[in-house]
């Protein structure tokens, strides 16, 4: 009897080329449900932030009619909702791909095996990682905790990436068919309803399409000089690539083989385009962590950190969130965030460490901050950078490792430019004194227009004495270790 009937369903691979449980079951069956659930389940703690919404939004819009407007919309506990088609339907095969929390596994085990128990076939796949955090470990069998042996001994050891998938053909998509009792986008309530998101919608082409452009743009100017220069904010030398990854429009074998492609070709710098590839290695290790280490959004892998004395001042955490600290390369960072949804990754360490260290804010309050906001908030990313930077984590930065935000706006930020951008108030103020406006002599803040205390915040803390603090507080806790 020929296979008749299947569902897809799409969660973080909003996309058609590389697709693989799309691309297995189109090519596998006569007709096929492609569904997207929304799932906001008070139990998933971690559910879609703020941001994430707005781009979530135009993405399925997008995707939607690259499917020929035959991609179903369904709000509500996921599990349940896939049971139903399934029923419905006379569905006799589910496909997806797979996902790597602790909450994702538990649900989709649960899922497969009652699928299975019904006579329905399960098709799961890797689409959104180039190595299963189950093929990487050390000779012993124990996960690595460390990145550089992780990526060198492990990954670029490991069996190359595989090859990306082909799109499935125009024949092949016309086997799609949607659900009569489904939602309409709209009615998924993606969008605020009070209009802060215009920025980030202006700053993002938010689709496959977008997310295949900016990989080529990358390729073609960004990857020069990027080893270096990645570390400017105010230059295009970062790929901007976060955010389609997340989502999934597109997918990391697609954008790993890219490169390979041009280096052998000799079309890119053979340093600086490693050194990319070696940054997709850390999106690995992340995925690596949360899967080895499921408590990993929630507890310090270092035990020590559980007995750190954070601060708790709802005052200084307000001022860091909306970039109102008085320290100029931090409150561009946040304002970056808040307009555009994303934020430079140097920049990320900086106004991280200004959290954690500076003003001994737990990190979590960060991960919660940035998992709203950004638009490439990541389950895996986000928690593990958020244990790096406040020293915790695996492989992390030292905790007595504190940066300097008036060096290191000077550093890498030496014209002013990003600075300036972000906050204009400064727009006027001369380089010498940019990056510490309270030194200034009072003549040169009037001539900048600059008032502290009224147009620009007084700094929210000496960072001399919140160094002393921080490693003080470092040190108790290191008795108790």
């Amino acid at each position: 009897m020929a296979k008749k009937t299947a569902l897809v369903w799409l969660r973080h691979d909003l996309r058609v080329a590389d697709n693989p449980a799309l691309y297995h079951a189109l090519d596998s069956y006569e007709k096929v449900y492609a569904i997207y659930i929304l799932d906001q389940n008070q139990e998933q703690e971690w559910a879609v932030g703020g941001a994430k919404k707005v781009w979530l939004h135009h993405s399925l819009g997008a995707l939607n009619e690259r499917l020929n407007g035959k991609l179903s919309f369904l709000k509500g506990d996921s599990a349940s909702l896939v049971k139903s088609v399934v029923k419905d339907r006379d569905i006799d095969a589910v496909y997806w791909n797979r996902y790597y929390d602790e909450h994702t596994i538990n649900r989709d085990k649960k899922l497969k095996s009652y699928l299975q128990d019904n006579d329905i076939e399960v098709e799961t796949f890797n689409a959104s990682l180039l190595w299963e955090p189950w093929e990487i470990s050390k000779s012993d069998g124990t996960p690595y905790k460390v990145f550089t042996p992780y990526y060198k001994n492990g990954c670029l050891e490991a069996k190359e990436p595989r090859q990306p998938l082909p799109m499935p053909s125009g024949q092949k998509r016309e086997n799609l068919v949607a659900l009569q009792n489904s939602v309409s986008l709209d009615e998924l309530e993606l969008l605020p309803s009070i209009n802060w998101h215009s920025s980030i919608e202006s700053a993002w082409e938010m689709d496959e399409s977008g997310a295949n452009k900016c990989l080529e743009e990358f390729l073609d100017k960004g990857i020069h000089g990027y080893k270096e220069k990645r570390n400017n904010p105010a230059q295009r030398h970062t790929s901007r690539l976060s955010p389609y990854l997340q989502t999934g429009e597109i997918s990391p074998h697609t954008v790993w083989h890219a490169v390979q492609e041009r280096l052998a070709a000799n079309d890119v710098p053979s340093n600086d385009a490693h050194h990319f590839l070696s940054e997709l290695g850390w999106r690995e290790f992340s995925y690596s962590l949360l899967y080895h280490f499921p408590k990993l959004p929630h507890e310090p892998l270092q035990e020590k950190f559980k007995d750190f004395p954070w601060v708790e001042n709802d005052k200084h955490l307000n001022a860091w969130q909306t970039g109102q600290t008085g320290y100029p390369i931090v409150d561009a960072g946040m304002r970056e965030l808040w307009q555009t949804g994303w934020m430079h990754n140097r920049v990320r360490m900086i106004v991280g460490s200004f959290l954690v260290k500076h003003l001994r804010l737990h990190w979590h309050h960060g991960e919660e901050w940035f998992w709203d906001c950004l638009v490439d908030a990541d389950h895996a990313n986000n928690a593990a950078s958020w244990q790096w930077i406040a020293g915790c984590g695996a492989d992390a930065a030292p905790y007595f490792r504190i940066f300097n935000p008036m060096t290191q706006g000077e550093k890498f930020d030496s014209e002013g430019e990003y600075i300036k951008k972000y906050v204009p108030e400064l727009k006027d103020m001369p380089l010498k004194h940019l990056n510490a406006p309270w030194d200034a002599p009072d003549d040169v803040l009037k001539k900048a227009g600059v008032k502290l205390g009224d147009n620009y915040p007084k700094p929210l803390v000496d960072h001399s004495e919140a160094r002393n603090y921080a490693l003080d507080a470092f040190q108790e806790i290191k008795k108790g270790s």
